[in-house]
């Protein structure tokens, strides 16, 4: 696992890691063993540019932990899906981007 501490928080259906004072989130939905990435928010107090990609990466490790399939309907998610193509085996068989 990586160095950010992030929470699965079932109750909001949202991957949340504390930034500073702010909270960068990616809001899911679950349903038949996919989930559905809805929505990438970084917080503006966030100057590091990497950091997005490794808020992503953690999360897609967290799931591949839980066996899940990932439906990325966030534009940043696809984006990074497609600069990343060791994550395509993530996708459910027949999703192609």
């Amino acid at each position: 696992m990586g160095n950010l501490n992030i929470t699965d928080n079932e109750f909001l259906r949202q991957f949340e890691v504390e930034v500073g004072d702010d909270l960068a989130k990616i809001e899911y939905a679950l349903q038949d063993r996919k989930i559905f990435l809805t929505k990438l928010i970084i917080p503006s107090s966030v100057e590091d540019k990497k950091f997005e990609e490794t808020f992503i990466r953690e999360v897609f490790e967290i799931i591949r932990e839980k066996n899940i399939r990932i439906m990325p309907t966030s534009p940043e998610i696809r984006k990074f899906i497609k600069k990343y193509k060791e994550f395509k085996d993530l996708l459910p068989i027949g999703v192609r981007l």
